[in-house]
């Protein structure tokens, strides 16, 4: 591959430990998988889920879950169509956890459903410091609690 080819700004790779370097644009993967081997083992421990969804979503459903005329969806998104269809890379997780939980109806699994995610999101903002293009969010989302005390937890 010719060495021309470089990531897009605003993103980066993440590599074997032993080839990561001091650059913005690479991460080690051995750190990776250490943080999210500890969220996953603290989650888990606290009997919370991971559920994980498409990075790929309908338009409609980020611009109804974050608001219509956030910076986010107005300036943000990576959007594009295919035919009448309108889809969006992922800016962020929430959304996406509500509607697979409505799709496959998991209220009737009964009680409170503890759920987190760690996963990759895309927002089309003028790289710098701190701000990358794709990033990788954590969130947890308890659904079906009416108490403030899940709330502070989450």
């Amino acid at each position: 591959m010719s060495d021309s080819f470089q990531n897009i700004p605003g993103t980066f790779d993440i590599l074997p430990q032993t080839q990561s370097s001091a650059s913005d644009n690479v991460a080690s993967s051995h750190a990776w998988q250490y943080v999210e081997g500890v969220i996953r083992r603290v989650m888990h421990r606290h009997g919370v889920q991971e559920i994980r969804t498409p990075i790929l979503e309908p338009t409609a459903l980020i611009a109804r879950g974050i608001g219509q005329l956030t910076d986010i969806v107005s300036k943000e998104m990576f959007a594009f169509e295919r035919g009448n269809t309108h889809y969006v890379l992922r800016p962020e997780v929430t959304a996406p956890v509500m509607r697979a939980y409505l799709q496959h109806h998991l209220v009737q699994l009964g009680g409170v459903q503890r759920l987190y995610y760690i996963g990759p999101c895309f927002r089309a903002e003028r790289p710098q410091k701190g701000r990358y293009r794709q990033f990788h969010q954590f969130g947890t989302e308890y659904i079906g609690a009416d108490d403030a005390r899940a709330d502070a937890e989450t």
